[in-house]
């Protein structure tokens, strides 16, 4: 209690109580209050919440100024059965979920990480730096914040911890890495402490200017001193999240007989967050009191009555409370300017609401914010680097040379003018899909491209070359490895590994849709029917008499002709007319079903499983060759790399390979150009397409895949 906060609520928790009283002067109950300073040590606090338990037999603890001291009291609640609230310092926690006899006054973390998430969506903001206190409290608070970006696609490029013995060379050191990265959105959730020499320093090396955006979480917000007016100068600019505080009548006359009540001494100029919220808990603990009928009270009473006296609108507004939790879930967005503040909007649930009170989910409902420098247009993630003398921006990309497909991608150097020239599939997909941004294309040839590992050091160049490259173009795979390094588009190819081989040309196909012993089977049946239907006919039908050779012809031609449905014989007897009609639907049905078989043996004419005697080519400096040699599917045949397109074609040709296995791109052209040889029989999507790379948290990334799925 010895701390200014300390002596803050306090007063406000007294004053909270007198009131009450003073309006509810028929109640039986009177809840007192005992304080104990613990002076910051979580050790102390615990001692003194078991004095006042034991020689005092209080009956609820009302503190907890940080996490550790939050749980210390908690776990002594639990096993003493006494109701303990926290303070509104304390950040919400899953890890105090636990205890049935611990309640919480918090502001609803997760609401305004789903905020600060949809201000940088509505801004266009992909990436940012997270700055926050090296301390449990203040890293366990930013959990949800972390979540929110992560499920936004919001990249954290960079994160800073920061302690309160963090000096001024230190603070600057990482200051200096985040400016030469040429990212410009900070996030900072950090205590005022802190936030005195970030922002001085963040000044000092022009940080604080146009083009920077910088947000600060509520807890940061909430804990400053009214009074701070030296650092607020520094923050001019910054954007907050604070809890919001409506500005009511009660709060004011409140607030004044407060600071009345203050020392002389202690300049407060309104009241802070946690003491409006230390009143409105004095006010909940008070209704409690009375319906659990104090002091001939159940504990457990008192801890059932507090949700149902927590129903009152407050000078913080209409308390909530949800899952043992004093909820604030209303926000103020405030823009500091000069040694002051100013609001230029809400958010509360889900969305962003102006102060005229109008509901948007977008950041137009918010005033014009003030950014540093005093510029209102919005901040950018990072400026690519410009031409001094003309209007397009110069986006420098790297190309893999030395491609064999040149209908994907074929790179080329004048090496008089120095000048790269890069065509094929992959560029004009990437030129149409950054036509409307007014860029100037830089090519730049990437040498090592010659094989899987090599793509990957491409990569990594590009990701650790920030200064030098822009994105990377070409048959780049999108890998989850290449993903943790750069940021990619949706593939704009097919995906996958496909599986190609030489046609069968057998002029005897028609034949393979039955098997010898059916084929046999059918054509007894087919000379039984017609010696049947002589038997019956021969004694009265004249085209069924005549010489033996003529009825042996007769006798076959009838029986085959059933296939065609075309014998010109005239049937005289029902039980040959009955004969002929089965047999005709039996023909039916295996001309049907012979139709079908043989479309699909000339449509897929090789799909079979691999012999352990086969070969399977691919081209060895492809990612397929990784993929064939980590698949188990593939154990066994023996497997051959091949170095360009004539490989593929003689090898399958002579037979020397039985299937070729790459990605099906090339698959495709290579089946295109040979359409009468070759055959793609099986397609697996076991790898991801070709994707343009990008910087992590490029605005390009978003724009770009918009453009070529369009």
């Amino acid at each position: 209690m010895g701390s200014m906060e300390g002596k803050l609520v306090t007063t406000s928790i007294s004053m909270a109580l007198s009131d009450f009283y003073h309006v509810n002067n028929g109640y039986r109950t009177r809840v007192s209050v005992l304080s104990r300073d613990s002076h910051g040590d979580p050790l102390q606090a615990l001692a003194a919440a078991m004095d006042l338990l034991q020689t005092e037999q209080v009956e609820a603890l009302v503190g907890g100024q940080s996490l550790l001291e939050a749980k210390n009291l908690a776990e002594l609640g639990e096993k003493t059965k006494v109701p303990v609230i926290s303070s509104f310092q304390v950040p919400s926690s899953l890890s105090l979920a636990k205890y049935n006899y611990f309640i919480q006054a918090t502001h609803d973390t997760s609401s305004e990480a789903k905020g600060i998430a949809a201000l940088f969506s509505n801004f266009d903001w992909r990436t940012a730096v997270l700055i926050y206190e090296d301390d449990d409290d203040w890293r366990e608070s930013i959990q949800p914040l972390v979540g929110h970006f992560q499920q936004n696609a919001i990249h954290i490029e960079y994160k800073a911890e920061f302690s309160v013995s963090s000096n001024e060379e230190c603070i600057m050191k990482q200051l200096r890495k985040f400016k030469a990265s040429g990212i410009r959105i900070f996030v900072a959730h950090i205590s005022e402490r802190i936030a005195n020499r970030l922002f001085p320093c963040a000044r000092r090396l022009g940080m604080m200017e146009e083009g920077y955006a910088w947000i600060l979480t509520a807890r940061s917000m909430n804990n400053f001193q009214d009074t701070n007016y030296l650092a607020k100068e520094e923050m001019e600019g910054v954007i907050g999240f604070k809890s919001y505080i409506p500005l009511t009548e009660e709060l004011h006359n409140f607030t004044l007989r407060w600071k009345r009540s203050l020392r002389l001494e202690e300049v407060v100029t309104r009241m802070s967050v946690c003491s409006i919220w230390a009143h409105d808990i004095a006010w909940s603990l008070a209704r409690a009191a009375e319906v659990a009928k104090l002091p001939g009270l159940s504990v457990y009473d008192l801890l059932e009555a507090i949700p149902e006296s927590a129903k009152h609108k407050g000078l913080s507004g209409d308390i909530k409370f949800i899952d043992k939790k004093f909820i604030s879930d209303k926000f103020e967005i405030v823009n500091m300017i000069g040694r002051g503040e100013r609001s230029v909007g809400l958010w509360n649930s889900g969305s962003f609401i102006s102060n005229r009170r109008r509901r948007l989910s977008s950041t137009k409902a918010l005033e014009t914010i003030i950014w540093p420098g005093g510029s209102t247009r919005i901040p950018k993630i990072r400026s690519l680097k410009e031409k001094r003398h003309g209007k397009k921006k110069k986006l420098r990309v790297l190309v893999p040379a030395g491609n064999i497909t040149p209908q994907i991608l074929e790179v080329k150097t004048d090496f008089k003018t120095g000048v790269t020239a890069a065509t094929g599939y992959c560029i004009d997909v990437f030129e149409t899909s950054i036509l409307p941004f007014n860029y100037e294309v830089e090519y730049i040839p990437w040498p090592g491209a010659i094989n899987y590992k090599n793509y990957n050091d491409l990569v990594y160049t590009l990701y650790s070359q920030k200064d030098k490259y822009d994105a990377a173009v070409g048959d780049i795979t999108i890998t989850d490895n290449r993903s943790l390094y750069v940021d990619f588009t949706l593939p704009f190819t097919d995906m996958g590994l496909a599986v190609v081989t030489a046609k069968d040309k057998s002029m005897w196909i028609i034949f393979k849709p039955l098997t010898l012993s059916l084929w046999l089977t059918i054509a007894s049946f087919f000379i039984l029917t017609g010696a049947i239907v002589w038997l019956i006919e021969r004694h009265d039908n004249a085209d069924f008499q005549g010489s033996c050779f003529q009825q042996i012809g007769t006798l076959l031609c009838f029986g085959f002709s059933t296939l065609v449905f075309a014998h010109r014989e005239r049937l005289q007897h029902n039980m040959s007319r009955f004969v002929v009609i089965v047999w005709i639907f039996a023909v039916l049905i295996l001309t049907s079903n012979y139709t079908a078989t043989l479309t699909s043996v000339m449509t897929v004419q090789q799909i079979r499983g691999l012999k352990s005697n086969e070969n399977i080519g691919f081209f060895s400096a492809s990612i397929a060759a990784n993929v064939v040699n980590d698949n188990p599917t593939f154990q066994g045949p023996r497997y051959k790399g091949l170095k360009t397109a004539d490989d593929f074609t003689n090898a399958l040709r002579n037979g020397t390979i039985s299937f070729i296995v790459d990605e099906v791109p090339y698959v495709k052209l290579f089946v295109a150009k040979h359409p009468s040889e070759f055959v793609i029989v099986e397609t697996e999507s076991v790898t991801n397409g070709f994707g343009f790379a990008f910087q992590k948290g490029s605005p390009l990334v978003q724009r770009c895949q918009e453009k070529s799925q369009s």
